[in-house]
């Protein structure tokens, strides 16, 4: 992690010195063990694997497992990487082996996609509202805005929503800036909220909103975790051009699926095979981006990937070659452009303790 004038910039450096390290990472490996390792026998269970895994979600950004469906299946996918999908007992040389595979994932996608963590103090709002442009873009804004009987605080709130990090405004739909900025903000301003609105109130109201947003921000400034990125499938082309790398990423993908007593792989495994790979693609996992959903999973079922039907390992890897050989087709006729602003409500440090040093 890189650090200048209240900006972290989160690349994957300090994950791939530690899992580079073998000595350090083996010893990081038997305390994290050890913790988890309840019953001192040896072997985790999936209750006592629970905790690791939802360390890995915190550690992905993913909000706490039970609040959404989408994060639940990538919580559910985690846990079936160290289970390969069974409700066995692993030994500490597989959870170590899927951990740092884990840890790689996230260094690769971050050394791709910096996380670029936010301190916003009101200090550029500020700025951005004694510029020359505030009051035309304020104006656009407003034209913007349709709400046939809004009231003065809708047309507010819907104009803090308009506004971005560039602006010095932490995303205004994030329950926490609701609470503690937005709401505080539109009660400064006392009664006549309910009014309807004209052009000329709502800019003078909303700049004495913005005011008191900036004090406010002053006082408790928020931290956003902030990345942007454009999936071009320039990532799949040049893992498919390395035909060593292509290999070792679908072998290390096929590890992660279960196989049948004659060594045969459903078809139905092709989605968390694609998930396995899809750092190492450039892709997102499935379920954190809806654009890239939509994409990865027409794509999987233009090879029938639900029928169920067993394959040889071979025929299974010419399926995962082929699925993100049509994603990066589609991808280079129509990129998906995606930003993420994400209130990070603790320190970043703290908000997951995969990475934290274990006292011996």
């Amino acid at each position: 992690m890189h650090k200048k004038s209240g900006v972290s910039v989160m690349d994957g450096s300090d994950i791939m010195e530690l899992v580079e390290n073998e000595k350090v990472f083996t010893n990081f490996v038997d305390h994290k063990f050890q913790e988890l390792d309840v019953d001192c026998d040896g072997k985790l269970s999936v209750r006592e694997l629970k905790p690791a895994v939802q360390d890995i979600g915190a550690a992905l950004g993913l909000p706490a497992q039970g609040t959404s469906a989408e994060s639940d299946y990538i919580y559910t996918e985690v846990l079936n990487e160290f289970t390969h999908g069974k409700q066995e007992n692993i030994s500490k040389t597989e959870f170590k082996e899927v951990l740092s595979d884990f840890l790689v994932g996230m260094a690769a996608g971050l050394k791709r996609d910096p996380v670029v963590i936010l301190r916003i103090d009101g200090e550029d709002l500020h700025e951005f509202v004694k510029s020359p442009s505030f009051e035309p873009e304020l104006v656009s804004i407003y034209s913007e805005i349709e709400l046939p009987n809004g009231s003065l605080k809708d047309y507010i709130v819907k104009a803090f929503e308009k506004l971005t990090v560039d602006d010095g405004m932490p995303p205004a739909t994030d329950p926490w800036v609701i609470s503690n900025i937005v709401e505080p903000a539109l009660e400064s301003l006392g009664g006549g909220l309910e009014q309807q609105v004209t052009q000329e109130i709502f800019l003078s109201e909303f700049a004495k909103a913005v005011e008191n947003v900036v004090q406010l921000l002053h006082e408790q400034p928020a931290i956003v975790a902030h990345s942007q990125n454009t999936f071009d499938g320039s990532g799949i082309k040049r893992l498919l051009s390395n035909k060593f790398e292509l290999e070792k990423t679908l072998d290390s993908a096929i590890k992660s699926v279960p196989k049948d007593r004659h060594g045969k792989i459903s078809k139905e495994y092709l989605g968390l095979a694609l998930d396995s790979l899809a750092a190492f693609a450039g892709l997102p996992p499935l379920g954190a981006v809806n654009q890239m959903d939509s994409i990865m999973t027409e794509a999987l079922k233009m090879f029938d990937a639900g029928d169920g039907k067993a394959v040889k390992e071979e025929e299974f890897k010419k399926l995962l070659r082929e699925v993100i050989g049509s994603i990066m087709l589609q991808l280079e006729g129509n990129p998906v452009s995606v930003s993420i602003n994400s209130v990070v409500h603790e320190p970043v440090a703290s908000s997951s303790t995969l990475l934290q040093p274990s006292s011996p």
